[in-house]
């Protein structure tokens, strides 16, 4: 499998480079130069796989070249050998919606589910190759403890964690701050998300500081982030679909990674009807389903920090596919939001997107109610993202089978459900300690020089 960048589809490049790349010296993301194509046959044969044989089949279908098939199967078996089910996922019925519990892995997030993963790849190229790297990784919360889960005490590597002071949970954050390892840097950015989002983006552009420390990413705008969430699109349909309903995903959405995934596995041949993008406050997505025009606005800082998001990243992956592949025009559109704040899309290239997105906003208040409601109907703690995807699905009310994705444990974000239920919710018996261990984090401003200085300091 080759790759391009989304900004200049001439250039071709192996997976490996992609992978260790992460972001193109363009400014562009890779994705594949051909997708992968499931018939319906096909997809009917894959339902009798297990979540880790399904896992095996579609990883090799993007990077077969630079891993054998035996070589995949042991990293798809130690990635998930400690997650607290044993299938990776779970899907709990709740009324008319399916619940799909993503965040049984160490850090209680979705986000285990690639990142594990993309550990142990990185361990594997590293021995092969004989290289060492550093990772730099912006974080709303959630990616930041995964990719210090699956990244610590593991040789060849360090990673750098930059996280917005006081703006994500307090669980959130310990379960960064805590781990003391001598290959993981915690540093406290005074802005938003799209401040630390923009720092890493500027250190991979800088060809000379990129190549001088061998710089890397593991955020979503790393293709291998987005192979892994595929996966389980494929295996939830295929776990629900019965050929007579229609079947669609309410995914909370921040950088659009996720849901970029689901729409990926769609180009695959799965028959997904309709991808919602669920949103908050920072409804950015949903405006330009609206009008067309993206436009980053300020951030509002909200109950699910997650998605406290303006600049969705992996939107332009998607423009990719919408403008047929036209890396010219993406080139435009990209140029036109860093010089000028903002882009149109020409009407029927919003009708394109339409043919497979809905767009919905929910707010901080529909959140807490939410959450109370689910628990006094169903008794089922969820977390304020989670509730955000239901709510979603409730105010758009699209017929057919709707599955939910449920992107974190409700402990997590206890304050939050809390409020809504008087209940706190308790992290899993062996994740305790967190809550009293010692915290070890940088603080800095969002200072790409001083930023930078600081990694230089460290390696």
């Amino acid at each position: 499998m080759e790759y391009v960048s989304t900004r200049n589809s001439k250039v071709k490049f192996s997976f490996k480079d992609i992978f260790l790349n992460g972001l193109a010296a363009d400014g562009g993301l890779y994705v594949p130069c051909k997708i992968p194509h499931y018939s319906q046959e096909d997809i009917k044969k894959l339902k009798k796989l297990s979540y880790q044989e399904l896992a095996v089949k579609i990883v090799s279908d993007f990077c077969n070249e630079e891993f054998s098939v035996s070589e995949i199967e042991k990293l798809v078996s130690k990635s998930y050998k400690n997650f607290r089910t044993s299938e990776v996922v779970k899907i709990q019925k709740a009324g008319n919606l399916h619940l799909l519990e993503l965040y049984h892995g160490p850090t209680l997030a979705f986000k285990d589910i690639a990142m594990q993963l993309i550990g142990n790849m990185y361990e594997l190229v590293l021995e092969k190759n004989k290289i060492k790297i550093n990772i730099i990784v912006a974080t709303s919360g959630d990616t930041g403890a995964a990719a210090i889960s699956a990244i610590k005490d593991k040789k060849n590597m360090k990673v750098f964690v930059f996280h917005p002071e006081n703006k994500i949970s307090e669980i959130q954050r310990k379960f960064m701050t805590t781990v003391k390892s001598k290959n993981v840097y915690n540093i406290a950015l005074a802005g938003t998300f799209d401040d630390c989002q923009k720092i890493v983006k500027e250190m991979f552009l800088d060809e000379n500081f990129k190549s001088s420390v061998n710089l890397s990413g593991v955020n979503s705008i790393n293709w291998a982030r987005i192979v892994a969430q595929i996966v389980y699109y494929f295996f939830s349909f295929l776990q629900e679909w019965d050929e007579k309903e229609k079947i669609n995903f309410s995914v909370p959405t921040g950088n659009f990674g996720d849901i970029f995934s689901g729409f990926f596995a769609k180009k695959m041949g799965l028959p997904i009807n309709k991808l919602l993008i669920a949103t908050n406050t920072n409804n950015i997505l949903q405006r330009v389903l609206e009008n067309g025009l993206y436009k980053p606005g300020k951030v509002h800082e909200t109950l699910s920090p997650s998605m406290d998001i303006q600049v969705a990243s992996n939107f332009e992956r998607l423009l990719f596919y919408v403008l047929d592949q036209n890396a010219k025009k993406v080139n435009q559109l990209m140029s036109n939001l860093k010089n000028k704040g903002s882009f149109n899309l020409d009407s029927a290239d919003v009708e394109k997107i339409k043919k497979d997105f809905v767009a919905q906003s929910v707010s901080d208040d529909e959140v807490l109610k939410i959450i109370k409601n689910f628990y006094q109907e169903f008794n089922i703690l969820i977390d304020p993202h989670t509730a955000v995807g239901v709510g979603a699905i409730e105010k758009q009310n699209i017929k057919g089978k709707n599955i939910v994705l449920s992107t974190a444990d409700p402990s997590k974000f206890r304050n939050a459900v809390k409020k809504a239920t008087n209940k706190t919710p308790d992290l899993p018996e062996k994740l305790n300690y967190i809550i009293k261990e010692s915290e070890q984090y940088q603080q800095l401003p969002t200072n790409l020089e001083k930023i930078k200085k600081y990694i230089l300091s460290k390696i």
